[in-house]
């Protein structure tokens, strides 16, 4: 069966979750120390279900290879209009073009929704990540030196972003 992009479901949480905790272990793509618990992992995504965001499941023969979404950007109300943006992608899936296909689906959704901009906070260190959003339209706007600390040693953040306004669309 080929890759399909869907809407996330429950029973993708365990899978998820892994993902995640994955990432939080091997990566600096997420600036936390601790894994999630299950319990906390639902309680994220019931709230994306309550405030309507999407989350996205890269499914690749019944079994998930990445997921993505996007929510708020910065919690003031003046922020209405932008989103940050997120891509987890299974160890064993990565460079397989996994993010390729999530991310035009996640940008086409905040298009179809009528958000103006899209933004990624990456490690930059994470070259791939930082490729991938560039090839669709991301441009760097800041880089953050020594804002993290982790796997002992300093991280910088990059911060790019994506105009919406001449991204494709779908309907959510």
């Amino acid at each position: 069966m080929p890759m399909q992009i869907r809407d996330a479901t429950s029973a993708d949480l365990p899978a998820m979750l892994a993902i995640y905790n994955d990432v939080i272990a091997t990566t600096t793509a997420i600036y936390d120390y601790r894994p999630r618990t299950i319990e906390a992992h639902e309680a994220w995504f019931e709230t994306k279900r309550a405030q309507n965001w999407p989350v996205l499941v890269a499914d690749h023969d019944g079994a998930v290879a990445g997921y993505g979404s996007y929510g708020p950007f910065r919690p003031w109300p003046a922020y209405l209009h932008s989103v940050e943006n997120s891509i987890y992608v299974a160890a064993d899936q990565r460079g397989r073009g996994i993010g390729s296909v999530l991310l035009p689906e996640i940008i086409a959704y905040a298009s179809g929704r009528d958000f103006h901009t899209m933004i990624a906070g990456i490690d930059a260190s994470n070259e791939a990540s930082l490729r991938l959003h560039g090839k669709f339209g991301f441009r760097k706007m800041a880089q953050f030196h020594e804002v993290g600390w982790k796997f002992d040693r300093w991280l910088d953040l990059v911060f790019l972003q994506l105009m919406l306004r001449d991204a494709p669309q779908r309907s959510a």
